[in-house]
């Protein structure tokens, strides 16, 4: 077999076009020699972190925030005498033995964010007769990783589905989103220490190289090799398709960026042969375009703003790494999809603390630490202000929050080194987010209104298909933020386990039609697939409220029509919801959904908060505030109200909304009806 010339798509047809040129195999090594020789105190500079040998950077007054330094030398120190994590082969097994991959999950990030942790503060280490214990830590992080059995997480291993194991098979690495940010890590950490780690230990660096080639840089040019024939092959492994996150035999999603991100930063700082680093550099870069060619023109993510931290936000990450080893010439500034990527995360704000969610997004803006820095950078090289102040504003007061070591080394280390970040923020200091008035994402069919306030009622109407990223059966939900706060709401996510990505995802009650605010004509939950959507979308109100068919969404013909429109009312203290059908009388026999059997027909809204329900309507108190929200219904059909109250187990969905949520059902056996819903602030 042999390796396959150039780039395997040919040319780049995505937004990196332009790019072409630059990325022939004789101009890109010209480039990435150039800045490997153009390097500071250490050596290479491809990767965009100077070395520790450079103490001006990592100690001078344009080096890192002082009071972050000190607090991530003094918690590394005291890890020392922690024993490191250590994640077991028994629980390794359990996701294909009982489903559960957060035992084994747990322990293997904890070592990961601990390797990290010790890395960065190897490099800030002040005291020169602590620098050898703070070296030593990092050597056991090194050698604890490149000795663990697998670097790929359980849910994502492929020797269970070829040979029946629930153990990984050492001979046959599964390149995944785990492996990628292990041989990332390395690779920043032989960039930022590698010079005082070899000098210390010698051998070390020739340790990371060879696990880093077999592990993941040969796993991936795999996918490139072709036949006799010159057709790609893709496979090191007979019985394993082609790695199904390049793009290549279906649409990129966010594992694209994510790992072909992480291939570009070890290839730069761990490939030693030129032609190789040269064909794993352009071939990660073809799959960034990939990815970037399947974002749309308005920058929406149809997993929901949780996932632009783990697609988007890798590939602005990567981008930037492109930028610096090509000394500028790879530049994505100017390019649409990225200033509309920049934007969306502003876009979907409800408050401080919240976002509009949807899919297997979460709700709350820290619902965990986010790598911040990336969005105030990228905001500030696009000039998107509003990006920069939402980024700023979550900077944090001093010390940890500037730079949080379970993003990453990709994430921290540019975090640290980054001087307008640093300076950005604080007790105060910090500009308020900009909250949107109107968004309308026509790609996933989103639309956001809101007072000119903060204060107010906030309108989300998404129409969209089950067949969309991270789908929950939500076509149509329709819900309400008062004063930034959820009331009407979205569950989200919960833990994932070996049910939620399998052909059981849609039997888990969070993601079923039934516990999102949508109809249920007859009892009827929607259809599985792109298949199920909504149809005749309009806009309307001046972009204060959307309208959209319904009928689409279920399964069978019984649903003649359904239309829904919601808009934001007077100066954005009332919402209006209507809802209007015509159901068939007929059986159509279909027996093929759950939940398909002739019933009641229900106008479903999903509470947070606490809720109370009488004869003229119910009130939701909202999970945080003061204020609260009043809800009523009027119709041209006999309707009843009830309250189902759904106790919250999982970890994700009480941090989201605490003890419980709560369902308001408005129900009816009408065949055609119209039913309006209002919810006013109070």
């Amino acid at each position: 077999m042999r390796v396959a010339g150039g780039l395997v798509a040919g040319t780049l047809t995505g937004p990196l076009a332009s790019w072409a040129d630059a990325l022939e195999p004789g101009r890109l090594a010209a480039l990435l020699d150039a800045s490997a020789t153009s390097g500071g105190p250490g050596g290479s500079s491809l990767l965009p972190v100077p070395p520790a040998t450079d103490r001006t950077a990592w100690s001078g007054p344009d080096g890192p925030d002082r009071a972050t330094a000190v607090a991530l030398v003094a918690a590394a120190r005291a890890r020392r005498a922690e024993p490191w994590p250590a994640p077991r082969a028994s629980d390794l097994a359990r996701f294909w033995l009982d489903g559960d991959r957060v035992a084994y999950e747990t322990p293997l990030f904890a070592r990961t964010g601990r390797f990290a942790h010790a890395v960065v503060a190897a490099a800030l280490e002040p005291d020169p007769t602590d620098r050898p214990a703070a070296l030593a830590e990092v050597l056991d992080g090194v050698v604890l990783l490149c000795e663990q059995s697998t670097w790929s997480w359980p849910a994502h291993d492929d020797a269970h589905l070829r040979r029946g194991w629930v153990l990984p098979d050492r001979d046959a690495p599964y390149l995944d989103l785990g492996a990628g940010e292990v041989a990332a890590a390395l690779a920043w950490t032989d960039a930022l220490l590698g010079e005082l780690l070899e000098e210390a230990y010698p051998g070390v660096r020739a340790l990371v190289r060879r696990e880093v080639r077999a592990r993941v840089l040969d796993p991936f040019l795999a996918a490139f090799v072709s036949g006799p024939d010159g057709a790609l092959d893709g496979r090191l492994v007979p019985d394993r398709p082609r790695w199904h996150w390049l793009g290549l035999d279906g649409p990129a999603h966010n594992w694209t960026a994510w790992i072909c991100g992480n291939v570009l930063v070890a290839a730069l700082a761990l490939e030693d042969d030129g032609a190789r680093r040269t064909r794993l550099v352009a071939e990660a870069t073809a799959g960034l375009d990939r990815f970037l060619a399947v974002v749309p023109d308005d920058g929406a993510i149809d997993e929901g703003w949780s996932y632009w931290w783990e697609g988007a936000a890798r590939a602005l990450g990567a981008l930037d790494v492109l930028r610096h080893a090509s000394g500028g010439v790879l530049d994505a500034e100017t390019l649409p999809v990225v200033r509309a990527l920049v934007a969306f995360p502003h876009q979907l704000l409800l408050g401080p603390d919240f976002v509009a969610s949807y899919a297997d997004a979460t709700p709350r803006v820290d619902a965990q630490p986010r790598p911040w820095h990336v969005l105030h950078r990228w905001g500030r090289l696009v000039d998107d202000d509003a990006a920069v102040a939402l980024a700023a504003a979550h900077r944090g007061e001093g010390v940890v929050d500037l730079a949080v070591p379970g993003n990453g080394l990709g994430a921290l280390l540019p975090a640290l080194t980054d001087r307008a970040w640093r300076d950005a923020g604080g007790a105060g200091g910090a500009e308020q987010p900009h909250l949107a008035e109107r968004v309308w994402l026509p790609s996933t069919q989103v639309l956001l209104a809101r007072p000119a306030t903060a204060r107010g009622l906030t309108l989300v109407v998404k129409g969209g298909h089950n067949g969309e990223a991270h789908n929950h059966l939500d076509v149509g939900s329709v819900t309400v933020a008062l004063d930034g706060v959820p009331a009407v709401v979205d569950p989200g996510r919960a833990t994932y386990t070996a049910a939620t990505f399998s052909d059981r995802r849609y039997t888990e009650w969070h993601v079923t039609s039934a516990w999102h605010p949508v109809p249920a004509p007859r009892g009827r939950e929607q259809g599985v697939g792109a298949a199920y959507g909504a149809r005749d979308v309009e806009v309307h109100d001046g972009g204060a409220g959307l309208s959209l068919d319904l009928a689409g969404a279920y399964p069978g013909s019984g649903v003649d029509a359904w239309r829904r429109s919601a808009r934001l009312l007077g100066a954005g203290d009332r919402v209006e919801a209507v809802d209007a059908w015509e159901l068939d009388d007929t059986d159509d026999g279909d027996d093929s959904v759950a939940g398909d059997l002739p019933g009641p027909t229900r106008v479903t809204w999903v509470l947070a908060g606490e809720v109370e329900l009488s004869a003229s309507g119910a009130v939701v108190r909202p999970i945080v505030g003061e204020r609260m929200l009043e809800v009523t219904w009027s119709a041209d059909v006999e309707v009843t109200a009830s309250l189902t109250r759904r106790a919250l187990t999982d970890a994700y969905l009480r941090a989201a909304w605490g003890e419980l949520v709560t369902r308001l059902d408005l129900v009816t056996t009408a065949a055609s009806g119209r039913l309006v819903t209002r919810f006013a602030a109070r």
